[in-house]
């Protein structure tokens, strides 16, 4: 009888120990590996017992050699931003009862950074890819999609017909803010937008900012500033809002992230919030509950969108050739940041 490691290459569990130690045939295992259709729970159960006993874990380029490597691809624009936090706790979730296990990338919000990655990951053969509030062209993501399963998470295309969508109604989310100022008595609201390549993320916020201007009879107050996603062109870009001969008595801000900066910035300004400044985000991270923060946002649900694109990827890997493009509906959760009342 062998001894346990005979005859492992680079010191890895072999097919063949996990099922001697199942008490199974090899093809039986090799059935589970591949999620073949017929395997009874039962089995499935005694090989992944014996898989974690041992530590077995399938060599991801024997597998892409077979077609598969149970892998996908996850790109985010950044790590600062805690909302890509809870994308990836619905991503995982949604992975966990599956053999896929999933790697990211950062593209930096830079469509040639994100092809990079993206180039990258179809090199190494994974399964599917999931893009996060990505800026590349319709044209790019289709030739992705001719290559690989594509979800896009955050990125506004109904009429895309190679990949799938899951977006937050984004423009409802931007109008939902300016009505709720509005109502809280609020006039001289702005909108804080990042700066840099289009994205159809804040091309629909600053769609429903607008609107909800207009629609409130304050298309004259429309006030837009635009600031890199860095710390201190946001502090700048605030200063230059709160300092200017006209300031506006609240602003909405793309993303929780930058908001909060906004708060430290007014504060170290004299400013009181919500009194002299009102201040929204955009994504209820976990951040806006704490009581210094107490900001008032926009709930996108993170993780049912990381949930949503996770089932539309493994769909489409599984054979699904129809397009799907889901939306969540936003919903405003009310803080201390926007508390002020009219009169």
């Amino acid at each position: 009888m062998a001894q346990a490691g005979e005859g492992r290459r680079n010191g890895r569990v072999t097919i063949r120990e996990v099922a001697e130690d199942a008490g199974v045939s090899v093809a039986a295992v090799s059935k589970v590996l591949r999620d073949a259709y017929g395997v009874s729970e039962a089995l499935r159960a005694k090989v992944r017992a014996s898989m974690d006993k041992l530590g077995y874990r399938p060599l991801a380029s024997a597998r892409g050699m077979r077609g598969q490597t149970y892998t996908l691809g996850l790109v985010l624009p950044d790590l600062r931003n805690p909302f890509f936090a809870d994308i990836m706790t619905g991503v995982n979730n949604a992975l966990e009862r599956t053999q896929y296990q999933v790697m990211m990338g950062i593209s930096s919000s830079t469509a040639k950074l994100e092809t990079g990655v993206v180039d990258s990951m179809i090199d190494r053969q994974m399964d599917g890819i999931i893009l996060i509030g990505s800026t590349e062209t319709r044209e790019s993501l289709n030739s992705i999609a001719t290559k690989k399963p594509l979800v896009a998470i955050g990125h506004h295309d109904p009429s895309a017909e190679t990949f799938d969508t899951v977006n937050n109604n984004d423009q409802q989310g931007a109008l939902l803010v300016v009505r709720h100022l509005v109502a809280a008595g609020y006039r001289d609201i702005a909108m804080l937008s990042l700066q840099g390549e289009p994205s159809s993320i804040l091309s629909e916020r600053e769609m429903g900012y607008r609107r909800g201007m207009i629609e409130a009879g304050l298309g004259g107050a429309i006030n837009i500033a635009h600031s890199p996603q860095i710390m201190r062109d946001v502090q700048f870009a605030t200063r230059r809002l709160l300092q200017g001969p006209k300031r506006p008595d609240a602003i909405f801000c793309w993303t929780d992230f930058i908001a909060l900066e906004v708060i430290s910035v007014a504060t170290e300004l004299g400013l009181r919030v919500p009194q002299d400044v009102g201040i929204v985000g955009y994504d209820n991270t976990m951040y806006c509950d704490f009581a210094q923060n107490s900001l008032t946002s926009i709930d996108q649900s993170g993780e049912l969108l990381g949930l949503q694109a996770t089932r539309l990827v493994i769909e489409r890997i599984n054979g699904r050739s129809d397009v799907e493009h889901f939306v969540v509906p936003p919903r405003l959760v009310a803080r201390r940041s926007t508390s002020r009342k009219e009169g």
